[in-house]
């Protein structure tokens, strides 16, 4: 078998077999297949296609290039929950203390931001003292002792995905679903939970631009886990604006600590019980929707949640106190304040103006090396649908000392770019 005949067959749209495709990854892992090798197999991918069974051979050849994790020793259902990303997610924030105070073990592994603004782990980066990099072993201990543990992926986790996705960023190859469902489903397989939900977001500030394309991949990766042997559920939801009221590492956090206390947006409180909804029911612990809303909305208004958060935090190093004293964050001095310029009603807040100006600001990355300004970011104050009088304040830009005026007018020219207003009433958006 030559690295080459696999490259020309996929490039003349045939079908790969198991073994081609297990051959291709771990030569390419192993350092018999190079980089413009694997670079021109993956463009040919991206011009022909894999059919199912090629998506669910790669994701398997993902899965098995690295370590496993493996929590059938817990005798409990384990969850975890992926998005495909957005502005302003802060869901894994609150959905996974809330999961946690309600008798579900969560095991999440997460990202840092890449493009927009930051990840989870940047998030949680942001509390002074918190450690994204659990081994597994304590990883493993935490999730047994309180329930829930949140981490940064380790390198042995699907190390082809990672060495793959490095490639794929640098060469126009990222967006197709079939290597898009490989790449999430495989580390969610790997990650060892038998309860997979995943939110499939779509519009400006999603990768995924439409809803048809977001149903498409959530359908794929569904059935792919079904032909690996695990269960996966997922939410489809609109990022045409951002998600909750804050984008900024440290902003979002903050974010997330009102919502346990109970002062929450509605996007994000639909968003979040539904995935939380559909795990607890998965996981046996609520016979409908509406047991869960029950069993959710009794978590937050008990202080349950909030709680198992505190606790979260203290377990992996970070300053408890955060919880009650915001001044423990370091947020931007600095900040500007957008005014409406007239009564009307807000037709469309764009996300993606929105994460322009807020990665500007030092909010985000442009590549894996840069580092964030966990203070930067925006406090939205209205959303689609809202009416807004003249001086209203649409939002507050944050900023520190080191954001030159060049860089705050650019991210000014791109929140002003955001809004679009109507003198007739606009339906509020629903996110899910």
């Amino acid at each position: 078998m030559r690295a080459l005949d696999i490259i020309e067959k996929k490039k003349q749209g045939l079908v790969h077999t198991k073994e081609e495709i297990d051959f291709f990854i771990n030569g390419y892992m192993n350092g018999q297949i190079e980089d413009y090798q694997m670079s021109s197999w993956l463009m040919a991918v991206c011009f022909q296609g894999l059919n199912f069974d090629e998506t669910a051979y790669l994701t398997e050849s993902f899965i098995n290039s690295g370590d496993k994790l493996d929590f059938s020793d817990f005798g409990v259902h384990v969850a975890d929950k992926h998005s495909t990303g957005g502005v302003g997610d802060k869901v894994t924030l609150v959905l996974i203390p809330l999961l946690a105070s309600l008798g579900v073990a969560c095991a999440k592994l997460s990202g840092r931001g890449l493009g927009m603004t930051g990840g989870t782990i940047d998030k949680l980066e942001s509390i002074p003292g918190f450690n994204c990099m659990l081994s597994e072993d304590k990883f493993k201990e935490q999730i047994r002792k309180i329930n829930a543990a949140i981490s940064a992926q380790t390198p042995n986790l699907v190390p082809a995905d990672g060495k793959i996705y490095a490639l794929r960023d640098v060469t126009a190859t990222v967006d197709n679903m079939s290597l898009i469902c490989a790449s999430v489903v495989s580390k969610k397989i790997a990650s060892g939970a038998d309860i997979i939900v995943l939110d499939v977001k779509y519009g400006s500030g999603a990768f995924i631009k439409t809803r048809e394309e977001a149903l498409e991949l959530a359908d794929l990766m569904i059935k792919t886990g079904a032909k690996l042997n695990r269960k996966i559920d997922a939410v489809i939801s609109s990022m045409d604006q951002p998600l909750g009221n804050c984008i900024g590492n440290s902003l979002e956090v903050i974010e997330a600590i009102e919502f346990l206390k109970g002062n929450m947006a509605p996007d994000l409180y639909d968003i979040t019980l539904e995935i939380a909804s559909r795990t607890l029911m998965l996981a046996n612990l609520a016979a409908d929707f509406d047991d869960a809303k029950n069993l959710v909305d009794d978590a937050i208004n008990s202080g349950r949640a909030l709680d198992k958060l505190t606790e979260i935090i203290e377990a992996q190093g970070g300053n408890k106190n955060v919880t009650d004293d915001y001044s423990i964050f370091n947020i931007g001095k600095n900040k500007f304040e957008l005014k409406a310029q007239f009564g009307a009603y807000i037709k469309k807040l764009d996300a993606l103006e929105i994460a322009h100006a807020c990665k500007l600001l030092g909010a985000g990355r442009d590549k894996k090396s840069d580092k964030i300004d966990f203070g930067a970011g925006c406090v939205l104050n209205f959303k689609v649908g809202d009416k807004v009088s003249k001086d209203d304040i649409l939002l507050t830009l944050y900023y520190s000392d080191n954001v030159s005026k060049e860089r705050l007018s650019e991210a000014i020219d791109h929140v002003n770019n955001a809004y679009k207003f109507s003198i007739e009433k606009i339906d509020k958006q629903r996110v899910v």
